[in-house]
């Protein structure tokens, strides 16, 4: 295949399979995140038959998850943010600690060194971003208390892996491996700043970015959407929400070494205070959908199942640590902290899984000499057995709840639904004759009843919401 197809033939290789695969895993009662995993088994090259780009396919996937945690930002504001606060952050780090030193101690059974065992551990320790949103959306749990604290729990964890990834290479040398063979921040490199200033430096960026959000972010990008809707243009306003949540989640990876997740939550959550918010979301909701199909097609991709053959203890052993050890040890957090049973079983199924972090942690351990290739392929194993087993920790933690509870959790999730408005009662009839009936008085309305009143064209306008029409 040319090089000037090959992004085509991923695409279409990808959602063709995703499709195919999705509906036959609908017809079995199945979620169709299983089908699209098993569309990228299908497209890798494990499996004979086509086999896409995976380099392509990691790009595009990386796209989905960027349009992911956007659409959440949209759903959020600081103020929720900082509402959970108290049990996400000490949550997220013990429950990481928890996850990494069962991680280690299976490294360490399986013979690795200490360096290889603790990457294997950490890599374990962190939840994958789409696979957590997307079972809070479809539950529609995202915009509950349960459902604040398991993102809020998320983004510490993203947090804490950018920390990862930017001290691994420094004391790869310590824990036995080959600090050399991956390249740090250039900073750190000329000016020689040791560990110490390389955490000090990244903390630094992290903050110095969410303050250029906080402070810049805040009034340039509702200015950019509130000229370019009154501009009148659909099209242009869909492409300023999509370069601002794309350039955005860029531009805080590269001057700032924060992940394209992170950078892409903050400009979702900077834009929800705008009053275009709800439109944003609209507009960027079937690409967000589309991309995200990808990211689990590329996830499979990567998996080749001789290794449950070859390996059936060591991959099991895996899978127990990451659904059973992660998600009881962040129950018990939750419920230390003196929130309800549901809600601590919400969260641990939402943390029984592994995801994008983790494969991008495991290659670089592979390429510092610290962990071996078996570990990343256990890794890979894990990851996708969790995300298939997913589905049904949730199922699980929701047969655990009481009838009451469940009544009580379908009301919150219908509380967090777009409100229904009821219907005015009718205005009082009108004599005008041979006149234009306008229903709505948004952005497009306005246009068009400006252009009829400089017309001089008879006019009625039917409008349920609070805008001015006079």
């Amino acid at each position: 295949m040319t090089h000037d197809t090959a992004l085509i033939a991923t695409i279409v290789g990808g959602l063709a399979l995703a499709f195919i695969f999705g509906t036959i895993a609908s017809r079995l009662k199945l979620p169709p995140l299983v089908g699209y995993l098993l569309a990228g088994v299908v497209a890798g090259p494990a499996t004979p038959g086509f086999v896409a780009d995976q380099g392509l396919a990691n790009q595009l996937a990386e796209i989905g998850v960027i349009l992911l945690m956007f659409g959440v930002g949209l759903h959020f504001s600081l103020r929720d943010l900082l509402a959970v606060k108290t049990i996400a952050v000490p949550g997220a780090i013990v429950q990481m600690a928890v996850a990494t030193l069962l991680g280690v101690g299976l490294g360490l059974w399986l013979g690795w060194s200490v360096g290889g065992s603790l990457v294997f551990g950490v890599s374990l320790s962190v939840a994958s971003t789409v696979v957590l949103l997307r079972a809070l959306q479809e539950r529609r749990m995202l915009e509950t208390e349960r459902g604040r604290i398991a993102v809020g729990w998320l983004i510490v964890e993203d947090l804490a892996m950018v920390l990862a990834l930017v001290l691994l290479p420094a004391f790869a040398d310590v824990m036995g491996g080959d600090g050399k063979q991956v390249v740090i921040d250039p900073l750190v490199a000329r000016f020689d700043l040791g560990v110490a200033g390389a955490i000090a430096l990244t903390i630094a960026k992290v903050v110095a970015f969410i303050a250029l959000m906080l402070v810049v972010g805040r009034r340039v990008i509702p200015w950019i959407l509130h000229h370019t809707a009154h501009g009148g243009s659909r099209e242009l306003f869909r492409l300023a929400v999509l370069a601002i949540a794309l350039g955005v989640a860029f531009g805080a990876s590269y001057l700032f070494g924060v992940s394209f997740a992170l950078g892409a939550f903050f400009a979702g959550m900077i834009m929800s205070e705008s009053e275009l918010s709800h439109q944003a979301a609209q507009e960027s909701l079937p690409l967000r959908d589309a991309f995200a199909v990808l990211f689990f097609v590329s996830v499979g991709m990567l998996f080749d199942p001789k290794i449950l053959i070859d390996r059936p203890l060591p991959v099991l052993a895996t899978v127990l640590v990451i659904v059973v050890g992660k998600s009881f040890a962040a129950y018990v957090i939750v419920r230390m902290f003196r929130h309800p049973p549901a809600i601590a079983l919400t969260v641990a199924a939402s943390l029984a899984q592994i995801g994008e972090f983790s494969f991008i942690l495991a290659d670089m351990g592979v390429g510092l000499k610290l962990l071996p290739q078996d570990g990343r392929d256990l890794i890979l194993a894990g990851a996708i057995l969790s995300m298939l087993l997913n589905p049904i920790a949730f199922f699980a933690a929701q047969r655990l709840k009481s009838p009451k509870v469940q009544q009580r959790e379908e009301k919150e999730a219908e509380a967090a639904a777009p409100p229904h408005v009821p219907a005015a009662e009718l205005p009082a009839q009108t004599a005008l004759t041979g006149h234009t009936v306008l229903i709505g008085f948004g952005r497009v309305g306005a246009i068009v009843g400006q252009a009829l009143h400089e017309a001089s064209e008879p006019l009625v306008v039917i409008e349920d919401g609070d805008r001015a029409v006079a």
